[in-house]
């Protein structure tokens, strides 16, 4: 991202989020290369989201930055210092909630808080709409109302980077979109940086300031999207984009 693109983005993002730089990178399993010379700076307080097919090494690019795997060549940077283990100030979403069955929806929004931490995590959980079920077990609650737990969980820190690993890919087309809404809601209040990884680009461009597209360990193809929020589906500007997006994914263009 230039200068200027920096610029452009709201004064609200520029305050809470962190920078992450990726120069460089490059992933290998055995002899199998994943990442391929991945380059990509994102701005504080930017949403980007980031897509593909299976297999092409999104996951993988999103662990790096998190610190829970480690690059084979390139250097990745989170608000300036090098990522050699797990980031501070970063939480991660995934697809599976990984809620602990055997404490209440409060409690395991305040893991790892330490002192006076249960008003946090009940405005956290008011926040995304379940602070009246904070007194229930994880069993009982559906999906996507598991998965909004989680985002609370993620949020009760007030992170800096929020790393979202496909984390509605298993919910119903309805409670979806809430989610999406939800997420973005959160982030225009908080404004920490967000990285999605998702197969959806019909999401990425809804969601994102900027879609990455990771195509055989590469990156063909970085497209912002200008349109204002809240963004809705089927708006005509942006199933162009989306179009553009597909046909680069599927190698159409």
């Amino acid at each position: 991202m230039t200068v200027a693109e920096t610029q452009r983005l709201p004064d609200r993002l520029s305050r809470v989020g962190v920078e992450v730089s990726i120069t460089g990178v490059g992933k290998r399993f055995g002899s199998h290369q994943v990442l391929t010379d991945v380059n990509l700076e994102i701005a504080p307080g930017e949403f980007v989201a980031i897509v593909g097919r299976s297999g092409c090494g999104k996951s993988t690019l999103l662990r790096m930055i998190a610190g829970l795997a480690t690059a084979s060549e390139g250097r990745i940077e989170v608000g300036g210092q090098p990522v050699t283990r797990q980031v501070a100030d970063t939480r991660i979403l995934f697809q599976d909630t990984r809620l602990l069955p055997w404490r209440r929806v409060l409690d395991n929004v305040g893991i790892g808080q330490r002192d006076d931490w249960k008003p946090a995590a009940m405005e956290a959980l008011d926040q995304v709409g379940l602070a009246s079920r904070a007194q229930d077990w994880p069993a009982v609650l559906s999906g996507g109302q598991r998965q909004r737990v989680a985002l609370a969980r993620a949020m009760v820190s007030h992170p800096k980077l929020l790393l979202l690993d496909e984390p509605m890919g298993a919910l119903d087309a309805l409670t979806r979109l809430e989610m999406q809404r939800l997420i973005e809601e959160v982030w225009g209040r908080q404004g920490f940086t967000a990285v999605l990884v998702t197969h959806d680009v019909s999401e990425a461009v809804t969601l994102a300031d900027r879609v990455v597209v990771l195509e055989d360990g590469v990156v063909p193809m970085i497209r912002r999207i200008e349109q204002a929020r809240p963004r809705i589906r089927g708006d005509a500007a942006l199933s162009e984009i989306e179009g553009e997006i597909l046909a680069r994914i599927l190698g159409r263009i």
